[in-house]
């Protein structure tokens, strides 16, 4: 996977977890985790703390601040 890739699952997530939160039926810190886990197999380069920031909207798609 690539970057590219990584960016386009985040914002996903983020869309999916805008709609469901308010249920309760967003990702929680243990799906995320899941899946941070198969991205960083998928691609060495994969930065686990700079995507959960960008999921989390501490950071942009780069990990400068927002």
């Amino acid at each position: 996977m690539t970057k590219k890739h990584f960016i386009a699952l985040a914002d996903a997530i983020k869309d999916h977890n805008k709609q469901f939160d308010q249920h309760g039926d967003g990702f929680n810190d243990k799906y995320l985790e899941t899946l941070a886990d198969f991205c960083s197999a998928q691609n060495p380069n994969f930065n686990r703390e700079r995507w959960l920031g960008y999921i989390a909207g501490t950071n942009g798609k780069n990990g400068g601040k927002r």
